[in-house]
C-alpha cells in the first residue's frame, strides 16, 4: 500500500512510518513539526513539511501520488490544556481533520485510519467497552468523538472505509525511537526521569479508588503493539468498512514508578495529591 501519514514526526506517526516501511509499504509523511521532529522521520519517508491549514499545500502533497490510505495521527493531546483553550483543539483537531477528509476523498482515497481516544467515552469506574456510553469530558475527547461522527456520515453518504482506534495511554520505544513531548505530561517518562534524578518527583492524582493500593487504574499499551494495530486495520479496511477498537491493558497508577525505582536502585517516590481525579486517556 502507499500510506499518506499525517503526524508522522511524532511520537506515533514516527513509529508508525517505520512499521509501514519494514512491512514494504509506501509512506508519505505530512507534519508541520510544530509538536514533531524532523529527526524523528524513518529515512525512506518521502516528507512533506507543511501544516493540514495549508489547503492549497495538502491538496498537492494528496495529488502527487495515488494513495491507498490515510492514517491520520496530527493531533494536539493536552486533555488540561483543551480546556483551557478550546479554540486551539477545536480548530486544529476538527477543522483541519474535515480539511484532511475532503482532500482525501476528492483524491480518491478510499480508506481512513484515525488515531482517536478512550476520552470520547463517558467518565466510569467500570470496564470500558466499545459500547460503553460516548460522553467525553473535555474538549480533547469532544473533538475526537466529532471526528468520529464526521467519518461515519463520509462513510454512509460517500462510500469511505474508516477505521477509529480508541486507546488509551500509549508507552514505551521503538527501535530509536521514544517519546520527546514538550512539555512531557505521560507518566512513565516522568517516573524513568524520576527514577534517574532528572526530576525531584513525578505525581499521582487521586488515591481513594476502588482498587488494591487505591490508585487509578490506567490502561497503557506498548507502543509497538499500538502500531501494530494501526497497520492491520489498514489492510482491513480493504473489507471492512467500519472499524473501531479500543486499545490498552490495565496498570495502577503507582505500578510504573515502582518499575522504574526499582530497575535504577532509586527510592524516590510519588508525591500523592487528592482532589480533582485525573480520568485515563490518551
Amino acid at each position: 500500500m502507499n500510506i499518506f501519514l499525517t503526524g508522522g514526526a511524532g511520537y506515533i506517526g514516527s513509529a508508525a512510518a517505520q512499521a509501514l516501511l519494514v512491512a514494504g509499504h509506501g509512506v508519505t509523511v505530512y507534519d508541520s513539526l510544530v509538536t514533531g521532529h524532523r529527526a524523528a522521520i524513518p529515512e525512506g519517508c518521502r516528507f512533506v513539511a507543511s501544516d493540514l491549514a495549508d489547503g492549497v499545500a495538502l491538496r498537492r502533497a494528496l495529488t502527487s501520488e495515488s494513495y491507498d490510505a490515510v492514517l491520520h495521527c496530527a493531533a494536539f493531546i493536552e486533555a488540561g490544556e483543551s480546556m483551557r483553550d478550546p479554540g486551539k483543539y477545536c480548530t486544529n483537531n476538527l477543522a483541519r481533520s474535515l480539511d484532511l477528509i475532503e482532500a482525501a476523498r476528492a483524491a480518491g482515497v478510499s480508506r481512513f485510519v484515525l488515531s482517536s481516544t478512550a476520552a470520547v467515552y463517558a467518565p466510569s469506574d467500570e470496564l470500558l467497552t466499545e459500547e460503553s456510553p460516548i460522553a467525553p469530558a473535555n474538549v480533547y475527547g469532544e473533538t475526537k468523538r466529532m471526528i468520529e461522527l464526521a467519518l461515519e456520515w463520509y462513510r454512509t453518504t460517500q462510500g469511505l472505509h474508516y477505521a477509529a482506534l480508541r486507546y488509551f495511554n500509549a508507552a514505551g520505544a521503538a527501535a530509536e525511537r521514544g517519546e520527546a513531548h514538550r512539555p512531557e505530561s505521560h507518566l512513565i517518562p516522568l517516573v524513568l526521569s524520576v527514577a534517574l534524578g532528572a526530576r525531584p518527583h513525578a505525581e499521582i492524582f487521586g488515591t481513594d479508588y476502588p482498587t488494591p493500593d487505591g490508585t487509578c487504574i490506567r490502561d497503557y499499551i506498548h507502543i509497538t503493539d499500538l502500531i501494530e494495530a494501526h497497520v492491520r486495520a489498514l489492510a482491513a479496511l480493504e473489507k471492512s468498512d467500519r472499524l473501531i477498537y479500543n486499545l490498552g491493558v490495565g496498570v495502577a497508577s503507582r505500578e510504573p514508578g515502582s518499575h522504574a525505582r526499582s530497575l535504577a536502585g532509586r527510592s524516590r517516590p510519588p508525591r500523592e495529591r487528592s482532589g480533582p481525579r485525573r480520568r485515563p486517556g490518551k
